[in-house]
């Protein structure tokens, strides 16, 4: 990895002429709507002509996070049976380069990129988009054009990876509805604050994350172009909220909250300042309720429809109608402002990145002197979480780091692990993972921890 972060500046003409080129290599390769390419490369100019050319002629992206080990890309690529695999950026550089004629394309695209998720099971699942004709993919594009605006006056930075759905979103609004965009190779904090004055940045999405290491650098940035400043993907504390309010020009700073299925909220400034800490009210065409048990549900239009890739029980049990829910805690107010009290079955969010603690333990429960293993996140100041496991057994924190070392990612391995003679439980017996960090007396030391 280089030092620091290649930049690259993509006018809609030049992203225009790279999609074609894209689209056409892939239907030469012989795919068809609704077949697959798999993609697990790094951000590039080539790798966003690939996604949004392929769901321009409704080949759907599955866009894979190109830092999983193969142990764990391989039944994803496997599970989503793709027509063709890009690993690196060389193999997406010879897709372009491979000839055939330029496609004809759709004014935006039939499609969104399939991402994986997962779950209590541990076992990732596959967000299907489906397939959408040309006046409902543009109703799908001019939804999320109503909410943010974007347009020819705009240069956007997206320093997120592809592989998050975000990223991918803001992206395909910017350049087609003739914005500039200013693509990093990944994020850096000292980059992306020369980058914005230097490019004449107006919009941009980051996580928290980004966020506190943005305003961490020794000398304040330039921001004062900004005009827009979209937040998501983990909790913002409110002392950063409020750090960024004196940062960020006036009204520039916005949050939503949605997830890999679809999107529920957007809080504007205003909002949230009259709301402290809610993530805002219904999008327009969607409506939040929560349900008897605290879970959030939204229904959205036909066109925000999905599935579980090859799993229509977990499909049958996300739907009601035409409202679904990802299983997230959640109040409304009097208002009808919405307000987070959980994350979905213990998900850990580091760096705005997902961490599911039941793939995490199913990895590291077969090491000698494990009997049981709990992971758990604690409070973090500049990741939001870390993730942190707890043993009962003989096995040393030193056996479970080395495991997870072999078979896991990086974002996923436990930081801390404790070896304890037992956990906290229910009355039947189940560990209560969301108790497990005051239990252990870590969540005070967590939130000042680096």
């Amino acid at each position: 990895m280089s030092p620091d972060p290649q930049l690259w500046v993509i006018t809609p003409e030049e992203s225009e002429r790279d999609q074609r080129r894209a689209a056409g290599a892939l239907l030469a390769a012989g795919l068809r709507a609704g077949d697959r390419v798999a993609l697990a490369v790094p951000n590039s100019p080539a790798a966003l002509a690939v996604v949004l050319g392929a769901s321009r002629v409704g080949i759907v992206p599955v866009m894979l996070n190109p830092s999983l080990l193969p142990s764990e890309l391989d039944p994803l690529i496997e599970d989503a049976a793709p027509g063709v695999v890009l690993r690196d950026t060389a193999a997406v550089r010879a897709l372009l380069a491979s000839g055939g004629a330029p496609a004809e394309l759709a004014p935006v695209p039939l499609c969104r990129p399939m991402h994986y998720t997962s779950g209590t099971s541990g076992r990732p699942k596959g967000v299907w988009p489906g397939l959408l004709d040309e006046r409902a993919a543009q109703a799908m594009h001019d939804d999320e054009a109503c909410v943010w605006n974007l347009g020819p006056a705009d240069t956007h930075l997206t320093c997120s990876p592809l592989y998050h759905s975000v990223a991918i979103r803001f992206s395909a609004q910017a350049l087609l509805r003739g914005a500039t965009l200013v693509l990093a190779e990944r994020f850096e904090a000292a980059v992306v604050a020369r980058a914005i004055p230097e490019h004449g940045v107006r919009s941009a999405f980051m996580v928290p994350t980004h966020l506190q290491r943005l305003l961490a650098l020794p000398s304040r940035p330039d921001l004062g172009g900004i005009r827009l400043l979209a937040h998501a993907g983990a909790a913002c504390p409110a002392g950063l909220k409020h750090r960024l309010f004196e940062t960020f020009p006036p009204g520039a700073v916005w949050e939503f909250y949605g997830a890999s299925e679809g999107q529920f909220t957007v809080c504007s400034p205003e909002d949230w300042l009259a709301h402290p800490g809610t993530v805002g009210r219904d999008r327009p065409g969607r409506r939040v309720e929560i349900d008897a048990d605290g879970h959030i549900w939204c229904h959205v239009p036909d066109f925000a429809r999905w599935s579980y890739w090859n799993d229509p029980d977990k499909t049958a049990a996300a739907w009601n109608g035409d409202a679904f829910t990802v299983r997230d805690l959640g109040r409304l107010d009097g208002d009808g402002y919405l307000f987070l009290d959980g994350r979905r079955d213990d998900l850990i969010i580091s760096g705005g990145v997902n961490v599911y603690p039941a793939e995490v333990e199913q990895a590291l429960a077969e090491v000698a002197g494990v009997d049981e293993i709990a992971v758990f996140g604690v409070p973090d100041e500049h990741w939001g979480q870390r993730v942190c496991a707890a043993v009962i057994g003989s096995a040393s924190p030193a056996d479970v780091t080395a495991r997870a070392r072999d078979c896991l990612a990086g974002y996923k391995r436990p930081k801390d692990v404790y070896v304890v003679p037992d956990l906290p439980r229910t009355g039947t017996g189940k560990v209560r993972r969301s108790q497990i960090a005051a239990w252990l007396g870590l969540e005070a030391e967590g939130s000042a921890s680096g």
